[in-house]
């Protein structure tokens, strides 16, 4: 008899052993979500480094203002609307219509809407480093809603959505963007394509013949280690889009600290081969370039392609900064061609070198499909809201604002106020 009951026991209790570790796994899948979110928010500060850094001193302040101001402007628009049209049901495969000011949910949810709410701030994060020195703030501000409530999301929910119902028509095609490089990074770097158009060069950026001037940024430290943090943030938003403690984590951070590095010497060498000096600025560039390349495919593809993709991403990355200032168009810290570029390259590489089924022209061309709807979705409407934000209250500083800085004109704050004194004495008589 005692054979016999103490097998029986153990069976009745396999349902609470099961309970208890489906319990753990949330617990630990939690644990990693939450501590990869917080990789990603840290982001933001690699950002405001690089972005400030690449810009002039007199401006040092505005651009760290508008870092700072976009996350949390973009963390409460995202919570209100944003998430509802990107996760929410979607029987259309076109956009949520549900989950909005989400106050009641299983705890994974939150878990999830957090986690989401650092890769919009990334998004919205990408254009300000591109239309940096010129632009109003309000205007700024009023654009990074824009894209938070709307661009990001409706371009998310067709490759993401739903967390609860249905399913985007660019997921249904079998589209691959594991972690983003379109939907975060070629969106974020589309709508700063949109908003250097908008707003056009920095004064002096280009002579009258059309030749490009260098502008150099103030602290190129600052912007080297900017790009430091960024490269550690993100393993967190790679490796976080696992959404679980998964043991695919290790081949995502791997991939993902190729292709950075690739990118990286990929400038340097097609810089000395091309006999151009070899900038600091670009070799920062250029291993963003490989870190948003892989983003894509870090999942799914074996760690020699992703030194291939990064390789790639720091030639598309540089013949990208000549394409833009051949049409005179300013792009401060290389935003476009670091992200919205490279971002699409790699999301045609997630698709020719998917392991398993390596250069599928099904797959490519599904690929190409979702690469050119971000484009022909991102930039003609950011186009529209730049130009509405530019007739209603205007969205380019004034040409007297612009030369004397928007840390004076715009905050009345000094970066470097040791050595700039003088401005704020000037603003104390204009008052009174």
């Amino acid at each position: 008899m005692t054979r016999f009951f103490l097998p029986l026991s153990l069976l009745l209790c396999l349902p609470d052993a099961a309970f208890a570790e489906a319990a753990m796994k949330d617990a630990v899948d939690t644990v990693w979500v939450i501590t990869a979110a917080a990789l990603v928010f840290f982001m933001q500060a690699g950002f405001a480094l690089l972005e400030s850094g690449m810009s002039r001193s007199k401006n040092a302040v505005n651009v760290i203002m508008k870092n700072y101001t976009d996350v949390c402007l973009g963390t409460l628009v995202f919570w209100c609307l944003g998430y509802g049209l990107m996760f929410g049901s979607n029987p259309s495969g076109w956009i949520g219509n549900d989950h909005f000011f989400l106050n009641s949910a299983e705890n994974t949810e939150f878990s999830i809407l957090f986690f989401q709410t650092m890769f919009a701030a990334t998004a919205v994060t990408i254009a300000s480093g591109a239309m940096a020195e010129r632009t109003d703030f309000r205007g700024y501000l009023l654009g990074a809603i824009g894209i938070t409530a709307v661009i990001y999301p409706i371009f998310g929910s067709w490759v993401w959505g739903s967390a609860y119902e249905g399913s985007g028509w660019l997921a249904q095609l079998g589209f691959i963007d594991f972690a983003g490089s379109t939907v975060v990074h070629s969106i974020g770097g589309w709508c700063a394509l949109a908003g250097i158009i908008v707003l056009g060069p920095r004064q002096g950026r280009f002579s009258s013949n059309g030749a490009a001037r260098m502008i150099p940024g103030h602290n190129l430290m600052f912007m080297a280690l900017g790009g430091f943090i960024l490269w550690v943030g993100w393993f967190g938003f790679n490796a976080g889009s696992t959404t679980a403690a998964d043991p695919l984590i290790g081949l995502i951070t791997l991939n993902t600290q190729l292709s950075a590095a690739s990118g990286a010497i990929s400038v340097v060498v097609l810089s000395i081969l091309l006999g151009r000096p070899v900038l600091a600025s670009q070799t920062v560039n250029g291993s963003i370039g490989g870190l948003v390349a892989i983003t894509a495919g870090c999942a799914s593809m074996e760690p020699m392609y992703a030194i291939i993709t990064g390789l790639i991403a720091g030639a598309f990355l540089l013949t990208s900064i000549k394409v833009l200032e051949s049409f005179q168009l300013d792009d401060v810290v290389g935003a476009v061609s670091a992200h919205g570029v490279c971002g699409a390259w790699g999301t045609l590489a997630a698709g020719m070198f998917l392991k398993g089924n390596m250069f599928n022209f099904d797959q490519v061309v599904v690929q190409l499909v979702g690469i050119a709807a971000a484009f022909i979705w991102a930039v003609p409407l950011a186009l529209g809201m730049y130009f509405a934000i530019d007739k209603w209250i205007g969205l380019r500083v004034s040409s007297v604002d612009e030369r004397r800085g928007l840390d004076y004109t715009e905050h009345y704050e000094l970066g470097y106020p040791e050595f700039q004194q003088d401005k704020l004495l000037h603003k104390n008589m204009e008052y009174e």
